[in-house]
């Protein structure tokens, strides 16, 4: 029984101490610079770009956001992708206004202009930062009609928001290129090289979260292939904010399915990080009434800064606040 039991214990400082040595050793390296995820921004005319306002979250932290007036009671809630801040949504929030929209661009905890970036205190942090948000939005505007438009990553929370207990705070959802879990079959190898993950941490982070232990989810887990001249992105992220800044990691296609609101998704052809033609068999099975658009020839950045991305956009929304019998394309499915 001795033998058994120093065994037993020799095994488990063993796998303490492998742990310790992934927690210790195994950061993440920057991959180099992507320039098809870089160059498109320099399309885009920021001059007009309205300054940061700030609004009071729960634990008394001020976050900022901008605000593009359009007047009416439809109110469009826009999150940007992963590493950018608010200013990379800059083209399609001056497009929406255009169409009619008030549309407010958060600046994300974790992100450039708020606290820590690259890290968030908790896991859930930033579902609470958008309900404070449209709380906010709630007061001024009672009546109002509230859409949430997420691209890349932000298309992958505005999916972790579908089906949760937030998603009675909007009345609509478009995923613009969104990212899905990483074993799904829309991503492309090593993300498209936009991002270099350490694996070995995150699976053991995880299994120490599986056990209520969270004192290291402060460790980088992702870094991304930002330009360093750029100082207003973020080049890698904390197990937390990966984790809250992402789609549900196992049940992402059951949560689509349990959503009663409408939803859209928008892809570019030449998506450079994901497989365009990959969402409709993926979502679709499970949401048949999703509508899929695939706008040919765009790449990753151009959905959100081209002048065919941007109008694919407005026009998705246009019709699912104000819906039309219309025959649709086979990138199509009719909304409920």
């Amino acid at each position: 029984m001795g033998k058994i039991l120093w065994g037993a214990a020799a095994i488990v400082v063993l796998v303490l101490a492998a742990v310790a040595g992934v927690l210790a050793f195994d950061a993440p390296s920057k991959p180099p610079t992507l320039a098809s995820i870089q160059d498109p921004f320099a399309t885009v005319d920021f001059r007009d770009m309205p300054p940061v306002q700030t609004y009071a979250t729960r634990d008394g932290v001020k976050l900022g956001y901008r605000v593009y007036e359009g007047g009416g009671d439809q109110i469009v809630v826009m999150i940007h992708g992963s590493s950018d801040d608010s200013s990379g949504m800059h083209a399609l929030a001056r497009a929406m206004k255009d169409a009619g929209a008030s549309v407010y661009v958060p600046v994300l905890r974790g992100h450039y202009g708020s606290p820590h970036q690259g890290d968030i205190d908790y896991i859930g942090q930033l579902d609470d930062d958008l309900a404070d948000m449209v709380a906010m939005l709630r007061a001024a505007h009672p009546k109002a009609s509230l859409s949430l438009i997420g691209f890349s990553s932000g298309g992958g929370f505005v999916l972790r928001v579908i089906g949760g207990s937030d998603e009675k705070l909007f009345d609509r959802f478009i995923m613009i290129s969104p990212a899905l879990p990483p074993r799904a079959p829309t991503h492309r190898p090593n993300y498209g090289d936009w991002a270099a993950v350490a694996v070995p941490r995150i699976v053991a982070l995880s299994l120490l979260n599986g056990i209520g232990v969270d004192w290291f989810n402060g460790l980088p887990i992702v870094a991304f292939a930002t330009s360093p001249k750029v100082k207003s992105l973020t080049s890698w992220y904390s197990f937390r904010l990966a984790v809250n800044f992402a789609a549900p990691q196992r049940d992402y296609r059951t949560t689509l399915q349990r959503s009663r609101k409408p939803v859209a998704l928008l892809v570019g052809g030449s998506d450079e990080l994901f497989y365009p033609d990959k969402f409709a068999p993926t979502l679709q099975p499970g949401r048949p009434d999703l509508k899929i658009t695939i706008v040919p020839g765009l790449g990753h950045i151009g959905m959100v800064v081209s002048p065919a991305g941007i109008a694919a956009i407005v026009t998705a929304w246009r019709e699912m606040v104000t819906p039309v019998k219309t025959s649709r394309n086979t990138h199509a499915v009719p909304s409920r």
